[in-house]
């Protein structure tokens, strides 16, 4: 019996022009004033996945909101370790300590179909694994100066196919992407050994 098909992984997320995703210290204050038109397509994009994978340390930020922003979602954490997860949400939250090819086997054997892959250090090592097949990006005019970035080190180019930019009256440009067939050589990433984000 064959596997699963691997889910469909896509990113969602908000940077500043000089690429930033928050503050050296995790911050993302600077995206408070900037609403765009609604929600900028968010609720949409949430609604249409069935699992969000993220890192500890994205985990541990989203814990510190007023509500917690998943429900009916299920949400993986990557980690070695083993982060306290609140009582409320035992039975939603998982943890998982693989890399990201293995990580998304270990969905599809579960039922998961379309992933949201979230956390600067976690999308990262999704790409560089060739397990990103769409980028949601929003870009807020804002310059941050330093900060965690959201793109890091590749061993070769990736190209991406534009799809579609949308401008918001407030300022912000979200594009979309999808990875270029010839870039997303997926099966001949099977046995990257790139680790859990901890």
């Amino acid at each position: 019996m064959s596997e699963p098909a691997l889910p469909h992984a896509s990113v969602f997320i908000a940077t500043s022009l000089d690429g930033f995703i928050a503050r050296d210290d995790g911050a993302i204050d600077w995206l408070e004033q900037w609403s765009g038109d609604g929600d900028c397509g968010y609720s949409d994009f949430i609604a249409s996945v069935d699992t969000l994978v993220l890192g500890r340390a994205s985990f541990e930020k989203v814990l510190t909101f007023e509500t917690w922003p998943y429900a009916g979602v299920r949400v993986v954490v990557l980690s070695s370790g083993s982060p306290d997860i609140p009582d409320a949400l035992r039975g939603s939250v998982e943890i998982l300590n693989l890399p990201p090819i293995l990580c998304l086997r270990q969905l599809a054997t579960t039922g998961s179909r379309r992933v949201y892959v979230d956390g600067g250090l976690t999308i990262q090592r999704f790409l560089r694994a060739g397990a990103i097949q769409d980028l949601i990006l929003t870009r807020v005019p804002v310059l941050l100066g330093s900060g965690r970035p959201l793109f890091g080190e590749l061993a070769n180019d990736m190209v991406w196919t534009h799809l579609e930019t949308t401008t918001y009256p407030d300022g912000l440009v979200q594009s979309r992407y999808r990875i270029a067939p010839s870039t997303n050589e997926r099966s001949a990433m099977a046995n990257s050994h790139d680790g859990a984000q901890r």
